[in-house]
């Protein structure tokens, strides 16, 4: 049961987070409101590679961070605590 429980809160984290994402994305042109989508991108940047002539890989991951998607976050927590 409690297995059940921490895939929902990590979905509903994940939701929270992209979709505050979307809102910084969107709102980010306004220019009253463009400190929503301030925030940093981390990852590999060039992917790492790995050639073997017969086999090759490519492995790269990127996150981007704004200050909408935590505050979605923030709020999807908020959410799942009172409806849980």
């Amino acid at each position: 049961m409690k297995n059940k429980s921490t895939l929902v809160f990590i979905l509903v984290l994940i939701t929270g987070l992209v979709i505050g994402g979307l809102i910084g994305d969107t709102l980010g042109n306004i220019p009253f409101l463009s400190w929503l989508n301030y925030g940093k991108q981390i990852g590999l940047n060039p992917p790492l590679s790995l050639d073997l002539s017969f086999f090759s890989m490519q492995l790269g991951i990127t996150v981007k961070l704004n200050i909408a998607g935590i505050l979605g976050m923030v709020i999807a927590i908020i959410l799942y605590k009172k409806l849980g």
